[in-house]
């Protein structure tokens, strides 16, 4: 067997490492399960950390497209991406060497 293509691989890694921060996985957790587009300030006041650190992280969140950016006059709406999120457990299962059935790419 063969390891993983490096741009595969690649990509899988920027979504591990978007994860692995406690932080980050609260506002992954949050906007899943609100299933509506939150404001920053929002999801300030559910997570109780500052503002510019909720913005680091939905910054982080986005470039690997976990979460999508809506832009509206001078705010901001963040929501989960669901086809990002539908894909990550069959990138563990990838990576580990289990057998999935093919999935579209995260976009």
């Amino acid at each position: 067997m063969k390891p993983l293509e490096r741009a595969e691989a690649e990509e899988y890694a920027s979504w591990f490492k978007a994860l692995a921060d406690a932080t980050r996985i609260q506002i992954v957790s949050l906007l899943a399960r609100q299933r509506e587009p939150m404001t920053v300030g929002e999801i300030v006041a559910a997570v109780s950390i500052g503002q510019s650190t909720v913005s680091h992280h939905l910054k982080i969140l986005a470039e690997v497209r976990f979460v999508l950016v809506e832009h509206r006059g001078t705010s901001s709406l963040y929501r989960i991406n669901e086809a990002c999120v539908s894909c990550f457990p069959t990138a563990a299962d990838v990576v580990m060497g289990n057998p999935v059935p093919a999935t579209p790419a995260c976009e």
